[in-house]
């Protein structure tokens, strides 16, 4: 089989697998209305999927999963799972704890999914690594805004609907790359367990500095996506102008998609992290102007100024993944993505649940300013020289 058409099926796969993540963001208001919930349950569900990622990529990372098993079979086998999980979100009995719960269970399993996904590239593209993560996590960018388009959609305007597709949609793509995907020409297979060899990766000076710039972008990232609807909510409340928040929310995070491809292609030219540090620095500027945006914008400017951060905020995001990767060494390669998207996501539940407590103490048109640390700390280690 051609390699465009592994990296389609890849990239199909991922999108469709990927639509769980915001799920329960996408029909957050039925869910508070269905089961009384309250606003901080936005905070808190999306913290509980990040939780589970975290737990399920440690111990995918400690026990090697990906690189001892076939990552196909183990990508199929979790997008089955974190399907399955996600159908908890209709359960009828369901309170904060149980949905909570749910998210956390769909989060583990996509362990299996996004960073396995990117083992499976890179088994087959040791050239134009970056090129191919990119289009990679573009298909990330539009699994997680796809239920706000769905949620959007008058044919699903049931919130039950959303649910239902999002999980056929894991089923679907679970199957795609079990039938349709064998292992990599340029995989190499980790031989036995040892539960601390992937922490070994870090005294690699290159992919920690990588590691450092992934980190920081990961602040920002997850909670810049989850209170987006937040900031249109209140944009529209403090100008009393009417706008589709489903509809913006959906475009904002899904024209990230966009950056990812166009920072894969651009950094073929400049390299991967001059690419990524540009990214990265425009983010961290908007960051500081969004509260300049939000007094001062007309709606026009505003929404135009969000798409642009949107474009911004993910396209490092893949060229990071791809650093890790190539500075990974051995047979550790997926063990090592694993591990530092775990700890990535672990950096988003603190920036989120920060964000979650600041809504009712800072003006929502200030409260994406303090994203703008982990940006920050991001530029400062990339701009380092290595000995």
């Amino acid at each position: 089989m051609q390699r465009n058409t592994i990296l389609l099926l890849i990239v199909v796969s991922q999108f469709f697998c990927t639509s769980l993540w915001f799920a329960g963001n996408g029909v957050l208001e039925d869910l508070i209305l269905e089961y009384g919930l309250t606003s901080y349950s936005l905070g808190h569900l999306t913290s509980a999927v990040q939780l589970g990622f975290i737990s399920g990529t440690l111990v995918f990372a400690v026990t090697t999963l990906a690189d001892r098993y076939s990552p196909s079979r183990v990508f199929f086998v979790s997008a089955l799972a974190a399907g399955i999980a996600n159908l908890g979100l209709l359960w009828v009995g369901n309170t904060l704890l149980t949905l909570f719960v749910s998210r956390l269970f769909t989060g583990f399993f996509l362990a299996g999914i996004y960073p396995v996904g990117m083992k499976i590239a890179a088994d087959y593209f040791e050239k134009g690594l970056g090129r191919s993560l990119s289009f990679l996590v573009g298909a990330l960018v539009l699994g997680t805004a796809l239920p706000h388009l769905l949620k959007g959609n008058f044919l699903l305007s049931d919130w039950k609907y959303v649910v239902i597709v999002t999980t056929g949609l894991s089923f679907t793509g679970g199957t795609l790359v079990w039938i349709g995907i064998p292992d990599g020409p340029f995989r190499k297979a980790a031989t036995d367990f040892r539960w601390n060899a992937v922490f070994t990766v870090f005294g690699n000076l290159k992919l920690r500095q990588a590691a450092i710039g992934y980190f920081g972008h990961m602040w920002e990232l997850y909670a810049f996506w989850a209170f987006i609807p937040f900031v249109l909510r209140a944009y529209q409340v403090r100008w009393e102008i009417a706008v589709d928040t489903s509809f913006w929310a959906f475009l904002i995070i899904a024209i990230g998609s966009l950056g990812c491809v166009m920072g894969g292609f651009l950094s073929d030219r400049l390299g991967s992290k001059k690419t990524a540090f540009r990214a990265l620095l425009f983010s961290c500027t908007c960051c500081l102007l969004s509260p300049l945006v939000f007094f001062q914008a007309s709606i026009t400017v505003f929404l135009a100024f969000y798409l642009l951060w949107g474009m911004f905020v993910i396209a490092d995001s893949p060229l990071f993944s791809t650093l890790v990767a190539q500075n990974a060494e051995g047979p550790l390669k997926g063990s090592a993505l694993t591990l530092v998207n775990c700890i990535g996501f672990g950096i988003t539940v603190v920036s989120i649940q920060l964000l979650n407590t600041l809504q009712d103490i800072v003006p929502p048109a200030w409260i994406f300013t303090v994203l703008a640390l982990g940006p920050v700390i991001g530029l400062v280690t990339l701009s380092k020289k290595l000995g």
